[in-house]
């Protein structure tokens, strides 16, 4: 019988390379790039004046009914360094190093990624588009997906993207008088430099556990 081990990972993927085409097809210019892990997964980056078509593409004609989420990342490395994450680190900043992407690639500082599934195939997709630096901005997706709304919110609360055509972008979690974005790279935690990250500093024994250490000792 064979093991996990023995069996190869399939070289062609016929289902995900579909949807690759069908976006191709449906964008034309507005698609960037794809990339197809076979019988994994599934992964592209369109244009950002291509964000709102590629929702309709996906819910239209891929049969991607199932929305999962939708976020934004900043890949700007720190200029703070790794000073607010880790004690270990110390209080030195270092110099930040070059910016780097992940799958499909990218070439601003900040991308917003959706997550949509087919539910009767199973089959799910991440779809990302870059972002202008200077003022990231882009097509709402509640005229595709309207639980996307909620989702918006958050991303242009943390993060400072606008979403055009949204109807209501206010703050979700912080004040309404609030200013910045938590979520760059670089708004600055003061608050960590004053009280570690949880998990960083020593961790209460449970109740118990140090009459257990004392008997130990004991032994």
């Amino acid at each position: 019988m064979d093991t996990v081990d023995d069996v190869e990972a399939p070289t062609v993927d016929v289902a995900r390379d579909a949807l690759v085409s069908t976006l191709v097809e449906a964008l034309g210019d507005g698609f960037v790039t794809g990339e197809v892990h076979p019988g994994v997964d599934v992964w592209v980056r369109v244009a950002a004046d291509s964000w709102l078509a590629a929702g309709v593409a996906l819910r239209d004609r891929c049969g991607m009914s199932y929305f999962n989420f939708l976020s934004a990342i900043d890949w700007k490395p720190s200029p703070y360094g790794r000073d607010m994450d880790a004690q270990v680190d110390g209080p030195e900043v270092s110099e930040p190093g070059p910016m780097e992407w992940g799958t499909t690639g990218g070439e601003t500082r900040f991308q917003v990624l959706a997550r949509v599934h087919d539910p009767v195939s199973g089959l799910g997709i991440t779809v990302k588009a870059d972002l202008p630096d200077d003022r990231p901005e882009v097509d709402s997706w509640i005229p595709a997906y309207a639980g996307a709304d909620w989702h918006e919110r958050e991303a242009w609360e943390m993060f400072g993207i606008s979403f055009r055509g949204h109807p209501n972008l206010v703050h979700l979690y912080l004040p309404g008088a609030f200013e910045g974005n938590p979520l760059r790279k670089d708004y600055p935690l003061l608050a960590r430099r004053i009280k570690p990250w949880p998990g960083i500093v020593d961790v209460e024994l449970m109740p118990g556990d140090d009459e257990a250490s004392e008997e130990g000792d004991d032994a």
